[in-house]
């Protein structure tokens, strides 16, 4: 297994952590699927990925909210093509409150504009950042530790060979990047 990782990760696992930190700061949860497959092949430590994940997307989406709160109105109105998901965003936020602020990262399509509409809508700072901690927490934990049980089930009850499944994993990956890269045009 040591084999896969060194494969995976060019020997340094720093480079695993700043892509988990990178990936996290966006919609990151391929990231943090394969962050989470390296922890269960003792690659990376499951613990960190937790930590620097609920860092950077706890980072990504406060800086998003200032921007919204200062910028937000300006942002849309400048950028035509994110008016329906911000609407989208807008609507939801109107329709259920707190709830939203706790899941808007879950919902595809809405997850960086998001903040940037709650911070252009007039909620405080202190009520979304003590939401934001909350759901950046269940996003962290819930991803990595789904990622990590998700390889354990693969790798341990189906005994499939790592290289090929995380070769899967990224080539599956880079095509839904880049469908949704050409679905957006």
């Amino acid at each position: 297994m040591q084999e896969l990782c060194n494969w995976a990760i060019h020997i340094d696992p720093l480079w695993g952590y700043v892509a988990v930190f990178l990936g996290s700061l966006i919609e990151g949860e391929s990231v943090i699927f394969i962050a989470g497959f390296l922890a269960h092949q003792g690659c990376l430590s499951l613990p960190k990925i937790i930590l620097i994940s609920f860092v950077g997307t706890l980072l990504a989406d406060q800086f998003l909210y200032h921007v919204g709160r200062h910028y937000g109105n300006h942002i849309i109105d400048q950028f035509p093509s994110f008016k329906p998901r911000a609407e989208k965003a807008f609507r939801l936020l109107k329709q259920y409150d707190s709830y939203f602020i706790l899941i808007f990262r879950f919902i595809y399509g809405i997850r960086i504009i998001s903040p940037v509409i709650i911070g252009s809508s007039g909620v405080e700072v202190k009520r979304f950042t003590i939401l934001n901690i909350i759901a950046a927490i269940i996003w962290s934990v819930g991803s990595c530790v789904v990622a990590y049980f998700f390889a354990h089930l693969i790798m341990e009850e189906l005994l499939l060979f790592p290289k090929i499944f995380l070769g899967i994993v990224i080539v599956g990956g880079g095509l839904i990047f880049l469908i949704y890269k050409w679905r957006t045009r």
